[in-house]
């Protein structure tokens, strides 16, 4: 096995990684042989091992990274935090029934959340519309009943307050619940796993 059919090993177990991961896990091989030289290319294929085994490697320290590291990550990126850690689930040394098993619950526990924090999205947009439309129709009869429309303004403007400051409190607890799960995973894989291979080098 030379450096090309690894690197093509490892590309094809490491392309389930969301995009920034996939670089970012490529790029260390590449740096890696390269540093290694032409010359030592059989030393360094037999130091990283089987390119398998290496990627799933990697996916496990990815997982377990990602928790680390979630504070001031954007809702898109907590949600590629938890899917390296389903990943990295079926990548550690578990029987793959019980890491089926695993992600499967966690699954049901997640889409239960998610459901809840759906319907909160949803209420949170109706009272904004609610407090919008109320305004629109208040300048509309205004002329006609202007004490009621000086009231339903108000009115409106209180629902797209209270709407204005719900929609961060939901953002942030859906960022706390999707670490909490990451975290969750990480846990699980790194109970399982016997830790990374690759210490001399960070990913």
């Amino acid at each position: 096995m030379n450096r090309e059919t690894y690197m093509k090993c490892l590309e094809e177990r490491l392309r389930r990684l969301p995009k920034e991961d996939f670089e970012m896990a490529m790029e260390y091989f590449r740096e890696y042989f390269d540093e290694a030289g032409p010359e030592n290319e059989e030393q360094a294929i037999r130091d990283l091992g089987d390119p398998h085994q290496a990627a799933e490697q990697v996916i496990m320290d990815l997982a377990i990274k990602n928790s680390e590291s979630t504070e001031h990550q954007s809702v898109k990126k907590n949600f590629s935090s938890v899917w390296v850690g389903i990943l990295a689930v079926f990548a550690a040394p578990i029987a793959l029934p019980l890491a089926f098993a695993v992600v499967m619950v966690i699954g049901a526990l997640a889409i239960s959340i998610l459901a809840v924090l759906f319907s909160l999205v949803v209420s949170e947009a109706g009272v904004l519309l609610a407090g919008v439309v109320s305004i629109i129709l208040s300048f509309i009869t205004m002329f006609q009943a202007p004490f009621d429309s000086i009231a339903t303004i108000g009115a409106g403007l209180i629902c797209i307050g209270l709407a204005l400051l719900i929609i961060p409190a939901t953002v942030k607890l859906t960022k706390l619940c999707l670490r909490g799960f990451t975290r969750l995973f990480a846990n699980i894989v790194s109970r399982f796993s016997k830790g990374g291979r690759h210490d001399e080098k960070e990913i």
